[in-house]
């Protein structure tokens, strides 16, 4: 009898920790977040190879470096993952400060004798780290940018882009739109440009960028300290009177990884859209094309032919005319690139707009600063050519305002 109550004893105790265990891991394990509420993931379509690629370039991606493995001495982050959270934007606390001299006749002195154009305020233990000089006038802040879709952006034909500039606003519409056409950095091997020498920037807050190669192999140097074969040297510190002071031989990381990064950036979806049906949502989409707002967040461009086969003539939905725009007085930083002034920004793509909440923690941070989270602040903060669909949204009704609001978390 004392057996059986044993035997019962023990088979029931069984059954109790198994319901424990069923409730714990169900309240415990996670499961991955749907499509349209992460960035994190390929385009559709790569090769078994292709997709061994981008493994790596996602690894290479997330890799947090250490003074023994090539930070620094001069910083900023210890990763990409850390200026672009879950592939998405920045969080404020990780933003890039560069400085400049603005001499107020259209040129700009990037002062790289005081360590600019890009301050590092971070270094390695006895390594002091760059400030600011006192001669900056031009100080610009910047988080990083959502990097998904990056390699469609890439694939518009040049055209695509250029041929809808209108930089003296030949239709009077207030926008005037146009190019930042800039040289290529010798690393880049291209030599001189097809528009009197220069080439078409596209990435970037103020498309100062060529490519993704470009954009990768300065992130690289400029952003972690580490050096690569297409950057080969440490960052000049003007307070130590020139480079070096970590332990690892230059280059610090080969062309490959780059090349397997600039693959992951390629190849990283675009976001998907999310209730994009729900009539308020398309509504709101008539809102913002009434007031103007599509003229410069164009909502969609066809890609042109490209070695990635899935990269090749797609229409895709970006929000975006990838040209600058004079943004007024609220935005500016007084900081010239290439040819964009101090004014002028490239149109940021709204697509993944909605998302950068959930990457965030569940605060978002808009703009090329992350300064707010509330989007009719942002709106408020679009003047210079946007200054008429900004008093246009004033007056909409608030049903409208809301639609819209509705529509821009669905991109």
């Amino acid at each position: 009898m004392k057996v059986q109550i044993k035997s019962l004893f023990v088979v029931g105790a069984a059954a109790a920790a198994s319901a424990v265990l069923v409730i714990g891991c169900d309240q415990l394990l996670t499961t991955a977040p749907a499509e349209d509420q992460s960035f994190d993931g390929p385009i559709e379509g790569l090769t078994n190879e292709q997709s061994a690629i981008f493994a790596r370039g996602d690894e290479a991606f997330g890799e947090v470096f250490t003074f023994q493995t090539g930070l620094g001495p001069l910083f900023n982050q210890a990763s990409c993952q850390r200026c672009h959270v879950g592939d998405g934007r920045g969080h404020p606390t990780t933003n890039l400060k560069r400085f400049g001299f603005n001499r107020g006749d259209g040129t700009f002195d990037p002062m790289t004798e005081f360590g600019g154009p890009q301050l590092q305020e971070r270094s390695m233990p006895g390594y002091p780290a760059e400030e600011i000089p006192a001669g900056a006038n031009a100080i610009s802040v910047r988080g990083g940018p959502i990097v998904v879709g990056l390699g469609l952006i890439e694939a518009i034909p040049d055209q695509a882009i250029i041929g809808r500039a209108d930089p003296n606003d030949a239709d009077g519409d207030g926008i005037s739109g146009r190019p930042n056409l800039i040289a290529a950095p010798e690393f880049l091997g291209l030599g001189a440009g097809p528009y009197n020498g220069n080439y078409l920037g596209r990435f970037g807050r103020k498309a100062g960028a060529i490519n993704l190669l470009q954009q990768v192999a300065t992130a690289y140097h400029q952003d972690m300290g580490v050096t690569s074969d297409f950057l080969p040297d440490e960052n000049h510190n003007p307070l130590v009177g020139g480079t070096g002071g970590d332990p690892v031989p230059d280059p610090e990381v080969p062309a490959a990884t780059v090349h397997d990064v600039v693959f992951y950036l390629q190849t990283l979806r675009s976001p998907v859209r999310r209730n994009e049906n729900d009539p308020v949502v398309l509504h709101g989409r008539q809102v913002f094309e009434t007031i103007g707002c599509a003229k410069c967040h164009v909502p969609a461009m066809t890609t042109g032919p490209h070695a990635i086969a899935p990269l090749a003539h797609r229409e895709i939905h970006l929000y975006s005319d990838l040209l600058l725009h004079d943004m007024g007085p609220d935005l500016a930083d007084n900081f010239i690139e290439g040819e964009a002034s101090g004014t002028e920004w490239r149109t940021t793509p709204l697509w993944g707009l909605g998302i950068v909440e959930t990457v965030l923690g569940g605060t978002p941070h808009y703009l090329h600063d992350g300064r707010t989270s509330d989007l009719p602040v942002v709106i408020e903060l679009h003047k210079g050519e946007a200054n008429a669909s900004r008093a246009a949204f004033q007056q909409l009704a608030p049903a409208d305002q809301e639609a819209l609001i509705r529509f821009l978390k669905s991109l």
